[in-house]
């Protein structure tokens, strides 16, 4: 368990220089606690634009990218509501020793906090936040955008078409200069914008480790976002637009995790009392991997261990195990391991963590 876990910090350390040396935001192990996860909808079948078949053997690379947007956020005036307005792309691949991509999950989460112009929130943040999969055709592009496909469908086809395919492939036969799809059997069913999306599955594998994964194993997307932590302005205190979502990429052989990535975003926009945004909505959001020692539970809370360090050794832990085995793991009264090994590194509540990888495993 040692020798694993000391393996996984360097990673993280290795993440941390890729990330500066890119400039992309990038997803690796993380921490979180997160929401126990709520049954995933059922999603709108998907036609997918198929690859050639790709015969890989032996390890691959798992990796895991999260981008996040709030730059159509605005402030609310007397004719209008304001408006923290989210975007968070999650992508998930497995590449072989050859760059080749193997397998690629794509989704989004959309999101949107409404605040009057006396800096109250006028929306629900304790309703649960779906991502663009789990909403499928209630996403809307097929009813009132007039498209043939829905968004869920469209981006399994970017993912499907990813596959099989280097990075360099994908972006020199995906899109155009436009950002459109200017392959033909793409085109055929993914209208929408793709730059961003290949942009994210690029960043996905530059950042892909090997963590266990076996040519052949299923590769999962766990996404839980949450409002809950926001609130309203006052005069003596800011307004709070806040999105958490944790996410976890996980492969599995059979009912046994072969690999696990965890990370998590915490996307905020500040307002005060008269609707004012008073934070920068175009700086780039940084997910609690990448801040790393930044993020502070070291320096403010008195951690031995970063939450970043603490989630890649949850992760750590966890593979080679089952989703029943994982959901058993003994906690305290505050959902904190008590197993040694594990709160050796793991101090912090791991109920989100556990919820994660149930619906990883779904």
């Amino acid at each position: 368990m040692l020798k694993r876990l000391a393996f996984v910090l360097t990673l993280i350390m290795l993440a941390g220089v890729l990330t500066g040396c890119t400039g992309t935001p990038v997803i690796y192990q993380t921490n979180c606690t997160c929401p126990t996860a709520a049954p995933t909808p059922e999603v709108t079948a998907a036609p997918v634009v198929t690859a050639a078949p790709v015969n890989a053997e032996g390890a691959l690379k798992t990796g895991l990218s999260i981008v996040t947007s709030l730059s159509d956020s605005k402030a609310a005036t007397a004719e209008a509501a304001g408006e923290a307005k989210y975007d968070v792309t999650v992508v998930a691949v497995t590449v072989d020793a050859a760059g080749v991509i193997q397998s690629c999950l794509i989704d989004s989460v959309p999101a949107t906090v409404a605040f009057d112009a006396a800096g109250a929130i006028t929306s629900d943040t304790a309703a649960q936040v779906l991502t663009k999969n789990e909403l499928g055709e209630n996403y809307g592009m097929k009813k009132y955008a007039g498209a043939k496909y829905e968004w869920n469908e469209q981006a399994a086809a970017l993912a499907g078409y990813a596959v099989g395919k280097t990075v360099e492939e994908l972006k020199n036969g995906a899109v155009g200069e436009d950002g459109k799809a200017k392959d033909a059997d793409l085109a055929s069913t993914a209208t929408i914008y793709l730059g961003g999306y290949v942009g994210s599955i690029e960043a996905a594998v530059n950042n892909a480790v090997e963590l266990g994964a076996q040519a052949g194993d299923a590769l999962r997307l766990a996404i839980v976002p949450s409002l809950s932590d926001s609130a309203s302005a006052t005069a003596e205190k800011a307004g709070n637009a806040q999105l958490n979502v944790d996410v976890a990429a996980v492969t599995m052989n059979g009912e046994t995790i072969t690999s696990c990535l965890i990370d998590s975003v915490q996307a905020k926009v500040a307002f005060d009392a008269a609707g004012a945004i008073t934070s920068d909505t175009a700086a780039q959001v940084l997910t609690k991997n990448e801040l790393g020692e930044a993020y502070g539970m070291k320096a403010y809370a008195g951690s031995k261990y970063e939450w970043n360090e603490q989630a890649a050794a949850f992760a750590s832990y966890v593979t080679g195990k089952t989703a029943a085995d994982v959901a058993g793991i003994a906690v305290n009264e505050k959902t904190a391991p008590t197993d040694a090994d594990l709160a050796s590194t793991v101090t912090i509540a791991i109920g989100g963590f556990q919820g994660l990888i149930a619906k990883a495993a779904q």
